[in-house]
């Protein structure tokens, strides 16, 4: 059965129809190559600390997502790199069971590139995200080459993103632009500033107080230059 066939199978099954157990390991291929595991990291590490205060998304990479028994077969499609479901629980989960979900779909979904899934990432799983899951934001990127294309859902059908003066996408779901950052794809915030990792964070914490402490010496000893003694200000 192709996966065209399988999808228009999937509009006549029976309402009574018995679901498998949601209790499903994913069942990805292992990633292509260390600089699609760091960037599938950094996108996850970046948007959980930016949202570490709220519990209604979840966020995965290289997790299967079952939508239909049919697809518990299926060799066509498994699951995308990166994804962003809004409006859920957030917790881990084994992988993403729709049907266990409210019926819930992503809301963004990002494939990086290579050379034997970019006909697929380009191709099939357009199609797949456009028709059947209704994925509003769709994204890909080849860390590589650095192509860079996204495209949002309008009256069912995926349109092209246009970028802004920066370079950056917009995706409406996430209220966040994404782009290139030193090679790979990064998130930004509606007035463009990138959206920093816990460890960067840190380090323009720590920057900003060694910055107050120089600030502070000058201004001691600018005071004893003038016979001022800085304890008593």
């Amino acid at each position: 059965m192709t996966i065209a066939q399988e999808l228009d199978a999937q509009e006549s099954i029976c309402e009574d129809i018995i679901f498998p157990s949601s209790d499903l390991y994913s069942n990805e291929p292992p990633l292509e190559t260390e600089l699609h595991l760091r960037q599938i990291i950094l996108l996850l590490t970046c948007l959980e600390w930016l949202w570490r205060d709220r519990n209604d998304f979840y966020a995965a990479g290289n997790l299967t997502i079952y939508y239909s028994p049919r697809q518990l077969k299926s060799e066509f499609f498994r699951g995308p790199d990166f994804f962003v479901v809004l409006g859920c629980e957030r917790k881990t989960r084994k992988s993403w069971v729709v049907w266990e979900e409210d019926g819930k779909y992503p809301n963004l979904i990002l494939e990086i590139l290579s050379d034997s899934t970019a006909k697929t990432d380009r191709g099939l799983k357009k199609e797949i995200y456009q028709d059947t899951f209704r994925t509003l934001d769709y994204f890909w990127f080849d860390p590589y080459t650095l192509e860079f294309v996204g495209f949002h859902l309008v009256d069912g059908e995926y349109q092209p993103l246009q970028v802004n003066e920066q370079g950056h996408l917009w995706s409406q779901q996430l209220g966040l632009y994404l782009g290139i950052y030193q090679g790979l794809l990064r998130f930004f915030t509606p007035d463009g500033q990138l959206v920093p990792t816990p460890e960067e964070t840190a380090q323009q914490t720590e920057q900003r107080l060694e910055q107050a402490e120089q600030k502070a010496q000058r201004l001691a000893a600018k005071l004893r230059e003038l016979n001022i003694d800085p304890d008593t200000i």
